[in-house]
């Protein structure tokens, strides 16, 4: 085989893309250098004055990981794949206590590290990269009338030459960029810890469900059912001395006997109705909505006779549910509407009501318990109550088996 064929192919969209990014290097490098040093050490300088700063750091931080953020879409965009993964600690904190959360989070300081880091590199880099692209320009009249006159002559490597310093130096900032913007290991705990959190919320919502099912038993059939049996008991003592005063308590108890029932559907609609089983999700959402006693509007955009998983289809069901038992009796509306949408791989469920708002996800709430039940299969719930205008409560199911 020959030399020609073994030979690596310039990939012009390659140089291109490199130098893309090689070149406005040093002026980003310069400018996030400055203010990451100037920040670090005014706010070092100013920590006798805590509250000022604690606050200037933490803003240079946030600055950094901003610049870490235009990095790694720089470098993706550069080599065509994604750069992560990457793990910051999510807000939980406001005030000083964010403050607080920002200077403790590990990936934000190896954000703020990388800017001061890759300002040298990037002398070396951009050095390279503007003397062989200078070298190229300068040289290009020859090398035009080279290939004009004999194919190329002695310039044919130059290109190839070119391409793979350009890939060498871009590989190198690249390097850095890898190593100190992402962090696996976090993302993969902060997965893990999520993952046992979900867990322990599913155990929570589903320990209170049980409690919630007992107590309606107790409240419910239960106490019909022991007025059943005194009744029936009652009924069976008059048989023989007085049948005709045994008929009202026979009748009495035939009532109790189909309210019991009616009870026990109920309740056995908010462990695993057979209707959801049966034919999925369509046909026990317009079950529900048809029971609510607040007029309400069904659009489910899902294709006929489709199934969803499973715990998708439980988790969207008792959205609504308990979404509209919420309606009937906390918002006072005259009206509600229910949506579910898929898009792409996630299933979208909105309940909307005109009432009084002033629903939250507190602790102790039924939307708390909601919150807790769609963790366990990685959805998210989102309420937007604002007080006198109606409540929304949206939740976002990701479609996995």
């Amino acid at each position: 085989m020959s030399d020609e064929a073994t030979r690596p192919r310039v990939t012009w969209r390659q140089i291109g893309r490199d130098l893309g990014y090689l070149v406005p290097g040093m002026p980003i490098a310069v400018f996030s250098f400055a203010l990451m040093i100037t920040g670090f050490f005014l706010g070092v300088g100013l920590i006798v004055l805590a509250f000022v700063g604690l606050i200037i750091l933490a803003a240079t931080l946030l600055t950094g990981r901003w610049f870490a953020r235009v990095e790694r879409g720089r470098v993706g965009l550069m080599e065509r794949r994604s750069v992560g993964p990457v793990y910051y600690q999510p807000p939980r904190e406001r005030g000083l206590s964010r403050v607080l959360e920002i200077l403790r989070d590990r990936q934000t300081w190896r954000d703020w590290l990388y800017n001061v880091l890759i300002l040298p590199v990037r002398v070396f880099t951009w050095s390279v990269t503007i003397i062989w692209l200078g070298f190229a320009i300068g040289l290009s009249p020859l090398i035009l009338l080279s290939w004009a006159i004999a194919g190329g002559g002695g310039f044919r490597g130059l290109p190839l030459a070119m391409a793979h310093i350009l890939r060498g130096v871009a590989a190198l900032e690249s390097s850095l960029a890898w190593g100190l913007l992402t962090n696996e290991t976090a993302a993969l705990r902060a997965r893990t810890e999520e993952l046992s959190r979900s867990r322990q919320s599913v155990v929570a919502a589903e320990a209170e469900m049980l409690r919630r099912v007992e107590r309606d038993i107790h409240d419910g059939p239960q106490q019909r059912l022991v007025r059943l049996t005194m009744d029936l008991e009652s009924a069976q003592r008059r048989f023989d001395d007085d049948p005709q005063a045994a008929r009202p308590l026979v009748e009495e108890a035939v009532l109790q006997t189909k309210e019991a029932l009616a009870e026990l559907r109920a309740v056995s609609r908010g462990i695993a109705p057979p209707i959801l089983t049966d034919r999925g999700l369509p046909a026990a959402l317009a079950a529900a909505t048809a029971r609510c006693p607040v007029p309400t509007t069904l659009d489910v955009d899902l294709l006929d006779g489709e199934r969803l998983p499973a715990a998708v289809e439980n988790a969207a069901y008792f959205v609504v549910t308990e979404s509209l038992t919420n309606v009937a009796k906390h918002s006072d509306a005259s009206s509600c509407a229910v949506s579910v949408l898929r898009v792409e791989d996630v299933l979208h469920v909105q309940v909307t009501d005109d009432g009084r708002g002033g629903a939250h996800l507190g602790k102790g709430h039924g939307l708390a318990g909601l919150a807790d039940r769609l963790a366990g299969v990685d959805g998210r719930l989102d309420v937007a109550s604002p007080p006198g205008a109606g409540t929304t409560v949206s939740a976002s199911l990701p479609l996995v088996d």
